[in-house]
């Protein structure tokens, strides 16, 4: 069911994530680097106090739960007015990127996780091993006038077969 592909590391070419910056790379290396994992898509809210960010186990409406894929990518900025366009931000400043986020990685110069599908093939990788969102969240249009701040979960690193799971 997983859709493989040949990793870049396989074929032998220099991998483009340890030899660029950022912003050098092109537009298919930036989309190459997005592993699927949906984080990127989830309810955040900020306490305008302590500037503490919370993370609910709500997705924009446009994420695909289940492949966890933006179902109109191309227009997202247009229908989600304040989608993150990665791109155009100042990626090690989001705080509220997991860890394992290939752009976060980049830009500090760390490589990519070994299940990343860039270097192991497989892009169904970072659902079995339970890095995505899959399996953990409801689009925010399954959950109308909800109270976002009710939402809010820790979310944890799964150490090896479980999560993120929320606590």
């Amino acid at each position: 069911m997983g859709e493989r592909t040949m990793a870049i590391e396989s074929t032998g070419a220099e991998a483009f994530w340890r030899t660029k910056q950022l912003h050098e790379l092109d537009e298919q290396e930036w989309e190459a680097l997005c592993d699927g994992c949906g984080q990127c898509c989830r309810v955040k809210l900020e306490d305008d106090d302590t500037g503490v960010i919370g993370v609910t186990d709500v997705v924009c409406k446009l994420l695909d739960v289940s492949t966890c894929r933006c179902r109109d990518y191309p227009n997202r900025a247009a229908l989600v007015p304040d989608c993150v366009a990665m791109r155009e931000v100042v990626v090690a400043k989001l705080r509220w990127l997991p860890d394992t986020c290939a752009y976060r990685r980049v830009a500090a110069g760390r490589d990519l996780p070994k299940w990343h599908y860039l270097r192991c093939g497989d892009r169904e990788r970072v659902h079995t091993l339970h890095r995505s969102v899959r399996g953990a969240v409801c689009s925010e249009d399954d959950v109308p006038g909800v109270d976002y701040e009710s939402r809010v979960v820790k979310w944890i690193e799964p150490g090896g077969s479980g999560g993120p799971w929320k606590l």
